[in-house]
C-alpha cells in the first residue's frame, strides 16, 4: 500500500469515528480506533435504536451484517498461570492457576460483537455490546439485519448469550441434549460427555467423558545447580 493510499484510509476512518462520536456519544456509546479499524461500544439498552440508525442514516448506511460472534473476556489481560519465570516456547506441568474462572462475575465478561459493511460508503464497522451477568442477554437484531439469525444462534450455542426476541433461538452446532457452552473459558477442554455406538443396543449411547484431562502450561524455567558448568576438569591421557 502506498503512503497516499494509507493517508486516505486513515482519513476515512477518522471521518467515520468523528461521525459516530458526534451521533452516538450522547447516548453512552464509545468510539474506539486502532489497527486500521473502528469499534463502537454500545450500551445494551441502546442496541436496537443505534443499529437501526447505523443502517438507515445517510452518513452511515451499514446495509449488511457480515457476522455476529460471542466473546468471553474472562481473565482478559491477566496472567492465567502463576510462575516466577516462563519460557516463550515449550510446555511443562506443575504450576497452579492464579485465579478461579468459576469465581469471575463480571458484567463485561461476555460480549456480542457485530461486523457491519456499508456498500454505499465502502467501509466497515465493529459493534460491541456487553451482555451483562450472571445471565448474559442482548436484544436480537434479526429485525434489522435478517442475516443475524444463524449468527445469533451460533453465539447462543457456543457462549450461552441469549438474544431476546430471536424468532428461533436453538442450538445450531452442538448435538441434541448438549449441556453447557463449549467456547466459554471455564468449559473443560475434554468436554463433559462422550458418545459411542453400542452394537448390543444398536444405538448411540452417551457416557461420562473418559479422557483424563492434562494441564498444559508454559514451561517454567528454574535455576538448577545440576546444570551449572564448573571449572574444566583435566582429562587423562595415555602414556606415550
Amino acid at each position: 500500500m502506498s503512503q497516499r493510499e494509507s493517508r486516505t484510509g486513515d482519513a476515512r476512518l477518522d471521518g467515520l469515528a468523528e461521525a459516530l462520536a458526534g451521533r452516538f456519544g450522547g447516548v453512552g456509546c464509545k468510539t474506539l480506533t486502532g489497527e486500521g479499524e473502528v469499534t463502537l461500544v454500545v450500551p445494551r439498552e441502546r442496541l436496537l435504536s443505534v443499529a437501526a440508525d447505523l443502517r438507515d442514516h445517510e452518513d452511515f448506511r451499514f446495509e449488511q451484517l457480515i457476522d455476529v460472534c460471542g466473546v468471553d473476556y474472562a481473565a482478559y489481560g491477566r496472567s492465567e498461570w502463576a510462575t516466577a519465570d516462563a519460557s516463550s516456547t515449550g510446555f511443562g506441568r506443575g504450576v497452579e492457576r492464579a485465579f478461579d474462572l468459576d469465581e469471575i462475575e463480571d458484567p463485561e465478561r461476555f460480549a456480542a460483537v457485530y461486523h457491519l459493511l456499508s456498500v454505499t460508503h465502502n467501509r466497515r464497522l465493529r459493534l460491541r455490546v456487553y451482555a451483562g451477568a450472571p445471565r448474559p442477554m442482548v436484544e436480537s437484531v434479526v429485525g434489522i439485519w435478517s442475516s443475524a439469525n444463524w449468527f445469533e444462534r451460533e453465539a447462543f450455542d457456543l457462549f450461552g448469550i441469549l438474544f431476546n426476541g430471536h424468532p428461533d433461538l436453538r442450538r445450531i452446532l452442538t448435538d441434541y441434549g448438549f449441556i453447557g457452552h463449549p467456547f466459554r473459558k471455564d468449559f473443560p477442554l475434554t468436554g463433559q460427555v462422550e458418545m459411542r455406538y453400542d452394537p448390543k443396543q444398536a444405538r448411540v449411547v452417551y457416557e461420562p467423558v473418559s479422557v483424563e484431562p492434562r494441564t498444559l502450561v508454559p514451561r517454567v524455567v528454574r535455576a538448577d545447580s545440576r546444570y551449572e558448568r564448573g571449572p574444566a576438569e583435566p582429562t587423562d591421557t595415555p602414556d606415550s
